[in-house]
């Protein structure tokens, strides 16, 4: 399980992560250690959600399309999501003040 292996890497370092209020996030058998915290946004808040801002821009593709079957419509965003999967693109959709930083 991701936040299992995410504990283990420097295991003396506390770590936040924070969820959008997917019931999925909150697995009533989900065991959480120690050193991980989980701050969940307030619901029906996407725009606190970077993540939101790439399906938006899909979405903006995506309007008034029709397709011929399902495998077009995957292809199709598919190739959406290839085109902005690299990390200049994502940063310049996903920017927030608040999550700027440089590495």
């Amino acid at each position: 399980m991701y936040i299992q292996k995410l504990s283990k890497q420097k295991p003396t370092e506390l770590k936040v992560v924070v969820l959008d209020n997917g019931s999925f996030h909150k697995a009533k058998k989900l065991i959480i250690p120690d050193n991980i915290i989980l701050i969940f946004l307030p619901p029906y808040s996407p725009e606190l959600n970077p993540a939101e801002k790439i399906w938006w821009q899909i979405k903006q593709e995506f309007v008034c399309k029709s397709f011929e079957n399902i495998n077009e419509l995957g292809k199709y965003l598919a190739k959406q999501v290839r085109n902005l999967i690299n990390i200049e693109t994502v940063k310049s959709i996903c920017s927030y003040k608040y999550l700027q930083c440089t590495f």
